[in-house]
């Protein structure tokens, strides 16, 4: 008896996926603001000249290029989201603690954010924020895997395989692609990290490094 509660409350649970698309707006919407906390005005006892704020606001460049790269990585993984969240149609508890589990990632990129500007040269540092992007995109993939599974997914069948193929192939590419970013710090730190951010930028704004039949 038990177990039969137990597995009505599972498919009675979660059904309403607009709640979980307004918690994620929220929590990607306080994480994207928290990213800019990190960067600090230059303190002004030290500066005396022109020269002097010139100086030190090159200081803050680690800073400025962490933030631009993870405010970045925030608006393609948004955006993935929301491309899923367009073709599911319900949901249960087990999708909605795939979906917190996404969040939680989503939540902890600050940090990491921080973490990297500060040590920028340090391999362990890109290493770390790699592991990052790496969480959010299996999770994002085990998200759509399980609603797909589940039929949650509302899709005329004509489109389906297209679709689905379309949505996998995107998160399996793109993290290919960031590993192969990330690498590159035994090179070079900022040639990693450049390679990166040009990597989103692509999925941003589709400048076409990857064939149209991948984009959603």
């Amino acid at each position: 008896m038990a177990e039969k509660e137990k597995l009505v409350y599972n498919q009675i649970a979660g059904q309403k996926v607009q709640r979980m698309e307004a918690l994620s707006d929220g929590v990607f919407a306080i994480a994207l603001t928290l990213l800019v906390l990190d960067i600090k005005v230059p303190v002004s006892e030290m500066i005396h000249s022109e020269r002097d704020l010139f100086n030190s606001l090159c200081t803050l460049t680690p800073k400025f290029l962490a933030y631009f790269l993870s405010f970045m990585t925030l608006g393609i993984f948004w955006t993935g989201q929301s491309a899923q969240h367009r073709y599911i149609e319900r949901g249960d508890r087990n999708l909605n603690w795939i979906s917190l589990f996404f969040l939680l990632f989503v939540s902890i990129l600050p940090f990491t954010t921080a973490f990297l500007s500060e040590y920028i040269h340090f391999k362990m540092a890109i290493g770390l924020y790699w592991l990052n992007i790496f969480a959010l995109g299996l999770m994002l993939y085990i998200h759509w895997g399980y609603a797909a599974r589940h039929g949650y997914v509302d899709l005329p069948e004509e489109e389906r395989s297209g679709i689905d193929k379309a949505i996998r192939r995107r998160i399996l590419i793109s993290q290919s692609m960031y590993a192969c970013g990330a690498l590159l710090c035994f090179v070079n730190n900022y040639l990693s990290i450049g390679v990166i951010i040009l990597i989103q930028l692509n999925y941003a704004l589709a400048f076409g490094f990857m064939s149209k039949k991948s984009r959603v």
